[in-house]
């Protein structure tokens, strides 16, 4: 996602650089026990750091003028394999109202328009509500990374592998429906 077309706003959210203003509330948001399960040991150095000093792959997803949670976009910088990658976590007041979809579409419609042909996730196996959100998106399971992540102290669980590409939906993956 370049900086030309942020920021990105659909009908709920808007994904945009983050600034100074964000890190209070990210660092706030990774510390709830239902987001740092998934996003371990992000001290405010770290997302300041990965976040707020990393405009190029960081983008805050903004809900009604809040913070609402991040997602990083990691364009492959190979052009004969036009992926990126993204991952993303919503704070747990935020859940429950496609929040997530609505950011993860407008990046991928935007990566889409960009040239970009595929995007991934990789959620752990472990994480059913947010596969099956990714699944309602129109990511397709492609397999399991066996050992992928190492968990607090020092357990390894496996990742399921999705993606998404633009033959699926040339203009990028429908909004969720707001009715």
């Amino acid at each position: 996602m370049s900086d030309a077309v942020l920021p990105l706003v659909g009908p709920l959210v808007t994904l945009r650089a983050p600034g100074p203003a964000d890190l209070d509330p990210l660092v706030a948001i990774l510390d709830e026990p239902e987001v740092s399960l998934w996003w371990v040991g992000y001290s405010p150095q770290r997302v300041r750091a990965e976040f707020i000093d990393a405009p190029d792959v960081a983008r805050i997803i903004e809900v009604e003028g809040q913070t609402a949670g991040a997602m990083f976009v990691l364009r492959g910088e190979d052009p004969e394999y036009p992926t990126t990658v993204m991952h993303l976590f919503i704070g747990t007041v935020f859940r429950g109202r496609r929040i997530g979809e609505e950011a993860l579409a407008l990046a991928i419609r935007s990566e889409f328009a960009e040239g970009i042909t595929r995007v991934t996730l990789d959620p752990n196996v472990n994480n059913p509500g947010a596969i099956r959100s990714y699944e309602r998106l129109g990511f397709q399971r492609v397999g399991v990374l066996r050992d992928y992540q190492v968990r607090p102290g020092g357990t390894l669980e496996d990742a399921l592998l999705l993606d998404l590409t633009r033959s699926d939906f040339p203009d990028g993956p429908p909004l969720p429906s707001r009715a």
